[in-house]
């Protein structure tokens, strides 16, 4: 294994611990998990509906054949992050745009993990 490759499965678990961490925090109904969910618009009975896709798209992310489609769910999800931060004005850079630095860690990891397959979406745009 390649040290890209190394990198990449490191940023992958370090993705994927954050996503899992969050899921368990929603999935337990933990205070401040349900506080922050109500400050940002959130009814507090969203938090286990949004736990377990929060779970789901973890586990397709960890699991090396579904990566790529827990990517794409992941990223639908953090966009939903985004907007709800943006939607109440939170600060841009520390909040809304944390979801995005989350998604650069989790695709990094992703295209380090199998560099050949970005490699062959990179020279052959349809």
């Amino acid at each position: 294994m390649s040290w890209a490759q190394r990198i990449g499965v490191g940023l992958s678990a370090l993705a994927t611990l954050f996503f899992l961490m969050d899921a368990v925090g929603k999935l337990l109904r933990i205070e401040p998990v349900l506080k922050a969910s109500v400050e940002l618009g959130w009814p507090a009975a969203s938090a286990v509906p949004l736990g377990m896709l929060l779970m789901a798209g973890a586990l397709l992310y960890a699991l090396p054949r579904t990566s790529f489609i827990g990517a794409v769910w992941l990223t639908a999800y953090l966009g939903g992050a985004i907007a709800s931060q943006y939607r109440i004005g939170a600060p841009l850079v520390s909040h809304v745009l944390f979801g995005v630095y989350v998604a650069l860690v989790m695709w990094g990891g992703l295209a380090l993990r199998y560099p050949a397959v970005f490699r062959a979406a990179l020279a052959n745009p349809q």
